[in-house]
């Protein structure tokens, strides 16, 4: 006969969504934020370590966040035409 089989349920667990961190550096925008995030990697032929930095606008609904701010971001749907990523967290608020 037949075998009862267990599965998990499913869409209970999202897949791993990219996230990133970095510094807030404008909140002029009504519920965005654009993230400066800065990576660092050894160049393939020299060794030498070259940053590059990107910015993001990232989704925060309470306007909480101010420029100087480190927070984690997180990848989410198509939110605008150039907001795919919300503010997880607040990392580190300057002094």
């Amino acid at each position: 006969m037949a075998e009862q089989v267990e599965t998990p349920e499913t869409g209970t667990e999202r897949g791993r969504r990219k996230t990133r961190i970095g510094v807030v550096t404008s909140d002029k925008q009504d519920r965005t934020v654009t993230v400066m995030v800065e990576r660092t990697f050894s160049h393939p032929l020299y060794g030498k370590s070259v940053t590059r930095t990107k910015k993001y606008h990232a989704h925060d609904e309470n306007n909480e966040y101010q420029v100087g701010d480190v927070v984690r971001i997180m990848e989410t749907r198509p939110l605008s035409k150039t907001k795919r990523w919300r503010v997880v967290e607040l990392i580190e608020r300057p002094a």
